[in-house]
C-alpha cells in the first residue's frame, strides 16, 4: 500500500513538473522568436514628367445660337493655329464635347437680366510627350486674348505626369531594402546581438511628390517631382 502511494505521488509529481516543463518550453521559444528588430529604409529619385496634358476650355455667349456656333468655331480655329505654330501635332490636339447652356431655361430668371441666352463652351485638350514645349507654351496662351478667344475661367491648365514608375521600382526597393538592412546592422552592433532572417517585409508604397515645395502649386502642376519609397522590414536577432 505504501509503494503504491508512492508510485502515485512520483506519478503526479512528474506530471506537475511535465506540466510546467513544456508552458515554460513554449513561452521560451515564444521570447526566442520576438527577438526581432523592425527598420525602414528610405529610397527617393528625382524624375521629370514625361507626359503632359493640358486643357484649353474656352467660350462663346450671344442671343442667337448660330452666330455663338460661329464664334466658338472661330476660337477653336485662332488656338489651333497658335498650338499648331509652336510646334504641336494636329493628332496631339483632342476636340473634347461641345456644352451648350440656356438661360431661358432657368424659369425662375428674369430674361430682361440675362446678357446672352446661349453660352457655348469648348475644350481643347493638348496630350503630348512634349513636357518642356507645353512647359513654356503655356505662359503664352494669355496673348490670344486680344485675339478674340474668350477663356473661361475653370478648367483651364496644365498637368504633368511621370508614367515610368515601373521602370525604376525595382531598384528604388533595393536601395530601399539596403538603407533597412543598414539600420537593422546598426541597431544590432549597439544591443549586442547579429541580425539574422527577414521575419516580415512589406515593400511600402511609392509616393509622387513635387521636388520643390511651392506654395499653392501640387505636384501635377510641377514638371520636376521626387519618386519616394519607405519598405519596412523585420528582422530575427541572433
Amino acid at each position: 500500500m505504501q509503494k503504491l502511494t508512492l508510485l502515485t505521488g512520483s506519478i503526479i509529481a512528474l506530471g506537475i513538473a511535465l506540466g510546467g516543463f513544456f508552458p515554460g518550453l513554449y513561452y521560451y521559444k515564444t521570447n526566442f522568436d520576438m527577438r526581432t528588430v523592425k527598420v525602414k529604409g528610405l529610397a527617393e529619385k528625382d524624375v521629370k514628367a514625361d507626359l503632359a496634358v493640358w486643357n484649353i476650355r474656352f467660350q462663346s455667349a450671344d442671343n442667337v445660337l448660330n452666330v455663338a456656333k460661329k464664334n466658338i468655331e472661330t476660337q477653336e480655329k485662332t488656338i489651333r493655329a497658335f498650338l499648331t505654330e509652336k510646334g504641336f501635332n494636329a493628332d496631339e490636339i483632342i476636340v473634347q464635347g461641345l456644352n451648350m447652356q440656356d438661360a431661358y431655361a432657368d424659369s425662375y430668371r428674369d430674361r430682361n437680366s440675362i446678357p446672352a441666352r446661349y453660352t457655348l463652351n469648348q475644350t481643347l485638350t493638348i496630350r503630348t510627350n512634349k513636357v518642356d514645349l507645353v512647359n513654356s507654351s503655356y505662359p503664352e496662351i494669355g496673348d490670344l486674348v486680344s485675339k478674340g478667344v474668350t477663356f473661361n475661367a475653370y478648367g483651364n491648365g496644365v498637368s504633368y505626369l511621370f508614367t515610368e514608375l515601373n521602370a525604376i521600382k525595382p531598384a528604388m526597393l533595393k536601395e530601399a531594402t539596403q538603407n533597412a538592412r543598414q539600420a537593422a546592422d546598426e541597431f544590432a552592433r549597439n544591443s549586442n546581438s547579429k541580425v539574422g532572417k527577414i521575419r516580415s517585409a512589406n515593400q511600402g508604397v511609392f509616393s509622387i511628390l513635387a521636388r520643390e515645395e511651392i506654395p499653392d502649386q501640387s505636384e501635377r502642376e510641377q514638371v520636376n517631382k521626387k519618386v519616394r519609397v519607405v519598405s519596412t522590414v523585420e528582422y530575427y536577432l541572433d
